[in-house]
């Protein structure tokens, strides 16, 4: 929307306490104030802040409109069902809020290295992802010595934990990871964080590049 100038980067948003769900480290400081798009953005890639991504989804239009967004890559898999929190429940076949891992790999790849995005906005998203702090035993736990990784975490109910992303060797070309793993309730965080660890290393070695 920004590249077809529909919305600017700069452009001063309210947030309010009406907005606030759980997990806002950076809209929770900012009740009362204003955030730019762009600080959403961040917010909402950077930190996973779930108010962040709820408003610039009611910015574009709502959830029909993010949802019509997805089949413009020739995704027709993916589903957007519901907005944070809710769309984290994770029940055991349910088909709502749910994506395909290959579909994913289509999707970053399209993001990538196609011209959907400008250079310049596509080093501002992969600069947010490189500079995540988010799930630093997940891929990155997983990458070797000296890889960058741009990701994107996600963490919901009954275990989900996922994690997805460009991982990027000092020579060669880059790996794109998708990791998704749930139905494991029981396990503790620092155990499904590994799972995802142990997948990385595994996948990397299974094309090579470990």
């Amino acid at each position: 929307r920004v590249q077809r100038e529909e919305e600017q980067l700069d452009r001063a948003v309210a947030v309010t306490r009406a907005d606030m769900i759980p997990h806002a480290p950076v809209t929770e400081k900012a009740i009362g104030r204003t955030l730019t798009i762009r600080e959403l953005m961040q917010a909402a890639v950077e930190v996973s802040d779930n108010p962040a991504a709820n408003i610039l989804i009611r910015e574009m239009g709502g959830i029909a409109v993010w949802r019509s967004w997805w089949p413009t890559f020739g995704d027709t898999t993916t589903v957007i069902s519901r907005l944070e929190p809710d769309l984290n429940t994770a029940l055991p076949n349910d088909p709502r809020d749910t994506c395909l891992p290959d579909q994913t790999i289509a999707n970053i790849r399209e993001l990538a290295f196609s011209d959907r995005l400008t250079p310049e906005h596509d080093q501002l998203i992969s600069g947010w992802m490189i500079a995540s702090p988010t799930g630093a035993n997940r891929i990155k736990a997983g990458a070797p010595e000296g890889w960058t990784v741009a990701h994107k975490t996600g963490t919901g109910a009954n275990g989900a934990t996922n994690d997805i992303g460009m991982l990027t060797p000092l020579s060669g070309s880059p790996v794109l990871l998708a990791a998704y793993f749930t139905g494991a309730p029981e396990a503790t965080d620092d155990q499904r964080d590994a799972v995802i660890a142990e997948a990385t290393r595994r996948a990397l070695k299974a094309l090579g590049r470990d």
